[in-house]
């Protein structure tokens, strides 16, 4: 039986950047991600606005406090992430260590992902 795994994109905060050197590592990445379909591994995977966009919801008692921006400052943000089906834990990592080589130097967090 497969495990679903989160596997995390960490970046920088600040901009973007050019499209000389984004473009090659977006070429890559869609590379990856159809391999990753291909293999029947990939489930989805989705890039996110910057942190500045964000809005926080905590509901306290009978209240909802609205908070624009992240929920935590940083110097790094989750940039986007992608949902794969594994084996196990060590294929998940073989996943994020070729995740990590194609966004080098942005981290990869892997993590399961829990059901009911």
């Amino acid at each position: 039986m497969t495990q679903q795994y989160l596997l995390s994109i960490y970046q920088p905060d600040g901009e973007t950047p050019p499209p000389e050197v984004l473009d090659p590592i977006m070429a890559n990445l869609a590379a990856l991600n159809e391999e990753m379909q291909a293999k029947g591994v990939w489930v989805f995977a989705v890039g996110l606005h910057p942190p500045s966009t964000a809005t926080v919801v905590r509901a306290k008692g009978d209240d909802v406090l609205l908070t624009d921006g992240p929920f935590t400052e940083g110097r790094e943000h989750i940039g986007g992430f992608t949902v794969i089906r594994a084996a196990d834990l060590d294929e998940a990592l073989e996943w994020g260590r070729r995740l990590a080589g194609v966004l080098s130097p942005l981290a990869i967090e892997v993590r399961p992902i829990a059901f009911g």
